[in-house]
């Protein structure tokens, strides 16, 4: 899944393997399980550690750094999303905000690029302030709204459902 959604396959994998494990496991299990060189799997574990999505445990009696992964997928989700908004969404709405600021009045750029940047900046922005509300119910209000799905929409003015 993780490679359909733009991630690196050896992390990818590394995730799964670690999600999928009943212990903790260090590198070297995961590079002899996998089959992937060292520097993959280190690069993989510093990628997901950096989602807070996996995170190093201590073995007694084992000298060697353990991995495990986060397996409360309502928890992961939200990490995930959390960090692509900041590598992702913050930068591309900062730059749409100053890009749009940038062209306001200029006669030599046509209406419509100006308002199409405008547009983009605005729908990130309600698609980020959205985010913020949410991010913060408690997880039984969420999955309750998802499983609300579509169902949600007559009670909303406009929705042509009633």
């Amino acid at each position: 899944m993780g490679t359909e959604w733009g991630v690196n396959r050896s992390v990818a994998q590394v995730h799964a393997l670690l999600y999928l494990s009943d212990r903790p496991l260090h590198a070297e299990e995961i590079c002899e399980a996998l089959g992937l060189a060292r520097s993959n799997v280190s690069n993989g574990l510093k990628e997901l550690q950096s989602y807070a999505i996996v995170r190093r445990v201590h073995v007694e009696g084992d000298r060697r750094d353990h991995f495990i992964a986060e397996t409360d997928v309502w928890d992961m989700l939200m990490k995930i999303a959390a960090e692509r908004k900041r590598r992702e969404l913050d930068p591309t709405i900062q730059l749409l905000g100053e890009l749009a600021e940038s062209l306001h009045g200029r006669e030599d750029v046509p209406i419509h690029v100006r308002e199409r940047i405008g547009r983009m900046h605005d729908f990130i922005d309600t698609l980020t302030g959205w985010y913020a509300d949410v991010r913060d119910l408690p997880k039984s209000t969420l999955v309750r709204l998802m499983k609300l799905g579509r169902g949600i929409a007559r009670f909303l003015p406009g929705s042509g459902k009633s």
